[in-house]
């Protein structure tokens, strides 16, 4: 590990401890984006904001935490892009739009529920993003995000980007407890971006930076994780 990653993972294993010593969220939370106790208000707390409202096109991870987020993009008629989990397909968005689902929202947008019901897309198949919803572990008032480690968030929007679907007018925000919202620098890197707004059960915060990457960051990537996403792999193949 970086000096970088050491002081991300820090963070991290603090906010992990303090969510659930603090009874934000379930032990087993340990180690992932964790599923906090009052995501539902965190979702009916996103959808007061005027970004909400306006956007036709929301773009989410698949992370249990962002379940009633997703639900509630379906339920007010939004068109929803899920990650494919580890994007581990070619295609690696799942397209849910509430005017064709056969069921309800809250099966389509669980990640298993999404996997029988969705159309896999690449990013040639897909709508520019009004809003992408990143699940996080930390987050800062500067808007500095940290997720649980593995990094596909950050290659999600980097694709996006790179297809000129995330560009300077998309909002990204980050759902949250209150307990993830810390006080510490989180350090950043070339392939990290920023969130626009932390949203938690009891507050709206906009934040003081914003950071966007120009797109992939192919020196960061290991051999390893590019032969695990089918996408990346392709992109390789064709030079």
């Amino acid at each position: 590990m970086t000096d970088i990653d050491q002081q991300k993972q820090a963070v991290r294993e603090r906010v992990w401890r303090r969510l659930i010593d603090g009874g934000g969220a379930p032990a087993d939370s340990y180690g992932k984006i964790p599923g906090f106790y009052g995501s539902e208000a965190t979702a009916e707390q996103l959808a007061t904001m005027d970004e909400w409202q306006r956007a036709n096109t929301i773009k989410a991870n698949p992370d249990w935490a962002q379940h009633p987020v997703r639900v509630r993009a379906l339920k007010d008629g939004k068109l929803l892009y899920m990650a494919v989990p580890k994007m581990a397909s070619l295609q690696p968005f799942f397209l849910l739009d509430p005017e064709t689902l056969k069921v309800s929202a809250e099966e389509a947008a669980d990640k298993k529920g999404a996997a029988q019901v969705a159309r896999r897309l690449g990013v040639e198949d897909m709508r520019p993003i009004d809003l992408v919803v990143c699940g996080s572990v930390a987050v800062n008032r500067s808007g500095a995000r940290i997720g649980k480690g593995a990094g596909y968030s950050d290659l999600e929007v980097a694709l996006l980007i790179e297809a000129g679907l995330v560009t300077d007018r998309t909002v990204i925000v980050a759902p949250v407890h209150q307990l993830q919202v810390v006080e510490d620098d989180i350090p950043e890197t070339e392939h990290d971006f920023s969130v626009d707004y932390i949203v938690t059960p009891d507050e709206v915060i906009l934040c003081a930076n914003r950071r966007r990457p120009s797109g992939l960051v192919w020196n960061d990537l290991t051999a390893d994780k590019i032969a695990a996403i089918p996408a990346l792999a392709a992109r390789v193949e064709q030079g």
